[in-house]
C-alpha cells in the first residue's frame, strides 16, 4: 500500500511538473509571437526550453493568433489566444537569451518562469518621445536616401514625428486594425502638403516617402517571407495579408490627405 501511495505521488508530482513546463514555454512563446518573432522561432524555442528539462514528448503548433502546446502520452495540453501583436525586437531578444540560459543550465525552471513575466510585464522599451524623436530622424534619412533635397528635410522631419505621434495616439483611441495606420497617414500628407502650399517644402513624393517609411511593415513582410520559406504557409500567408493590409491603409491615407485638401 505505502508502495502504491509512493507511485501515486510520484506520478501527480511529475504531472505537476509536467504543467509547469507547459506554462513557462507557453508563456515564452506567446511573449514572442505577440512581438514581432517568426512562428518557426517561436516552435523552436518553446520545444527547446521543454527539452531542456527533459520533457522531449512536447509539440507545439503557432499561428499568429493562437499557440497550441502539448506533452505526448500526459494529460498536458494549453492553448493561448494571441489577440494584439506588435514589434518590441527587445523583447524577443530577452527571451532569446533566456532560452540560451536554460539551455546551458544557468537558470532553473521558477527563475525562467519569473524572469518571462517580468518581460511580459514590461512596458514599451521606449518612451514616446524617443519613437517620435526616431521617427522624425529616420524619416530625413529616408528622404535623402530617396535622392530628397537637403531643404526638404526639415518637413520630412515634422511629417514623420507627426505621424508616429499620431499613430501611438490612434492605437491607444482605437483597437481597430489598420486605423492607427490609416490616420498617421492622413497626417503625414497633409503636412507635406502644406509644406508644399506654404513654400516650406519642394518635393511632396520625397516628403512623402520618407515620411510613411517609418510606418510601414518591414518586420511582418520578412517574418512571412521567412516563414513561408520554412514551410509554415498558413503563418507566411495571414501575415502577408496583414502586411498588405496596413500597406493599403497607409497608401489610402496618403490619398486620402491629398484629395480633400
Amino acid at each position: 500500500m505505502d508502495g502504491f501511495l509512493n507511485d501515486h505521488q510520484m506520478m501527480n508530482s511529475r504531472e505537476v511538473f509536467l504543467h509547469e513546463v507547459a506554462t513557462v514555454c507557453v508563456l515564452a512563446g506567446k511573449i514572442l509571437l505577440q512581438n514581432g518573432a517568426e512562428t518557426f522561432r517561436v516552435e523552436d524555442t518553446m520545444n527547446r526550453i521543454a527539452n531542456s528539462f527533459a520533457v522531449h514528448e512536447a509539440q507545439s503548433f503557432v499561428t499568429p493568433t493562437g499557440i497550441i502546446f502539448s506533452i505526448e502520452n500526459h494529460d498536458v495540453t494549453q492553448l493561448v489566444r494571441i489577440r494584439d501583436r506588435a514589434t518590441n525586437l527587445r523583447k524577443v531578444t530577452e527571451v532569446n537569451t533566456l532560452s540560451r540560459q536554460v539551455a546551458q543550465g544557468e537558470i532553473n525552471l521558477r527563475t525562467l518562469h519569473r524572469e518571462l513575466s517580468r518581460v511580459n510585464r514590461s512596458t514599451v522599451a521606449y518612451s514616446v518621445p524617443l519613437q517620435v524623436f526616431a521617427a522624425a530622424v529616420a524619416s530625413s534619412s529616408f528622404l535623402l536616401m530617396f535622392l530628397g533635397q537637403w531643404h526638404d528635410v526639415l518637413p520630412a522631419f515634422i511629417a514623420g514625428g507627426a505621424g508616429q505621434a499620431g499613430m501611438i495616439y490612434f492605437h491607444k483611441l482605437s483597437k481597430a486594425k489598420f486605423f492607427s495606420e490609416f490616420m498617421s497617414s492622413v497626417i503625414i500628407g497633409g503636412i507635406a502638403l502644406v509644406s508644399i502650399k506654404t513654400g516650406f517644402g519642394f518635393q511632396i513624393d520625397k516628403i512623402i516617402i520618407g515620411a510613411v517609411m517609418p510606418l510601414v511593415p518591414g518586420v511582418p513582410i520578412a517574418n512571412a517571407v521567412k516563414d513561408i520559406m520554412a514551410g509554415d504557409l498558413v503563418a507566411g500567408l495571414s501575415k502577408s495579408a496583414e502586411a498588405g493590409l496596413t500597406a493599403f491603409a497607409i497608401g489610402i491615407g496618403v490619398t486620402a490627405a491629398l484629395v480633400f485638401n
